[in-house]
């Protein structure tokens, strides 16, 4: 028994919650990681795992063995990076997930520059709304929007998108400029409206004007869940859009859409990166999550205080819902 290999696979069937997850993200099949489990409880004399036929629970030995796996592994990771050019230039293959506009639009079009810097990492991203298993799925970390529910992950604040209401000129024309957030609700105008993938229901969207505060809903004749399905939706003349400033800005120049409600606020929309909380953070996770801080600070700079305690400040906890529903 390779005791590393056997160590890797008791921690990762502990991270996923199943053999078969935890054969799939190591590249083995799901007999070799039984039977390095088994060979590690052998060695050790203390059962780690309870099997049923439906799922895998760490016993109490476990779970104690576990704390201690993780910091033995992130420590050899270390020990090896430091003898290496590896401390220099990081390397090797990292999965990400990030909301589909912000891919196409801002990180996408970086990407030439930052493989300029790092040129040994392999990113794979994913650009998606959808809701990401990070430990089940194998991936290093997610960006996405909204607040701060839970503690299960350890995130970090690094952007706030500033929002604004916009639509087509040939939408208006046909049905008029309003003036007032509430004439959305009138029956005359519509929406397009963006689905919340947690939970598969459009939000409200909320504008502010001093002591005034509307929640304009309006009616939607599209619902998409998906942030190019929606711009295109509106850039079509189907309804009134919920926009972050860094897509809406280049579709203003080029005359494809106009901002409406320009007198009234709309709370930013906090944007996370996120991974889990027993994740090394290793050389090259490192130089991402600085690359995305850098870049969101370009384009949606951090409005607020919220930070990482692990990175310096005191944020954690993962992504769950928005504060508005347009996508991110």
């Amino acid at each position: 028994m390779d005791r590393f290999d056997a160590m890797q696979a008791f921690a990762r069937v502990v991270e996923t919650g199943s053999f078969t997850k935890a054969a799939a993200t190591l590249h083995m099949n799901r007999a070799s990681v039984t039977q390095l489990i088994q060979q590690l409880e052998a060695r050790l004399r203390v059962r780690l795992l309870n099997r049923t036929t439906r799922k895998v629970n760490v016993t109490a030995d476990g779970a104690a063995y576990y704390e201690r796996v993780i910091r033995l592994l992130a420590d050899m990771e270390d020990a090896e990076t430091s003898l290496s050019s590896a401390s220099m230039t990081p390397r090797g293959r990292l999965r990400v997930d990030v909301p589909s506009p912000l891919a196409r639009m801002l990180l996408i079009p970086a990407l030439p520059e930052f493989y300029a810097r790092y040129p040994e990492i392999q990113l794979t991203m994913g650009a998606s709304d959808r809701v990401i298993d990070i430990i089940g799925e194998n991936v290093d970390c997610v960006v996405r929007g909204g607040e701060i529910v839970d503690q299960s992950l350890v995130a970090r604040h690094v952007g706030d998108l500033v929002l604004g209401i916009y639509a087509a000129p040939d939408y208006l024309q046909r049905l008029g400029t309003p003036t007032h957030p509430s004439e959305l609700a009138d029956g005359r105008h519509s929406t397009v409206g963006f689905l919340w993938s947690r939970t598969g229901k459009a939000l409200p969207n909320v504008l502010q004007r001093g002591e005034e505060r509307v929640e304009a809903q309006g009616r939607p004749l599209l619902t998409v869940d998906d942030g190019n399905a929606y711009l295109a939706a509106g850039l079509a003349g189907l309804g009134v859009l919920w926009l972050p400033q860094y897509m809406a800005k280049p579709r203003l120049a080029s005359g494809e859409l106009v901002p409406l409600f320009e007198d009234w606020e709309i709370a930013p929309m906090p944007m996370y990166l996120a991974f889990p909380p027993n994740r090394h953070v290793s050389a090259k996770l490192r130089v991402f999550i600085d690359w995305i801080m850098a870049l969101m600070a370009e384009h949606a700079p951090v409005l607020g205080r919220m930070q990482d305690a692990r990175f310096g400040s005191s944020c954690r906890a993962p992504i769950a819902r928005p504060a508005a529903s347009p996508p991110r």
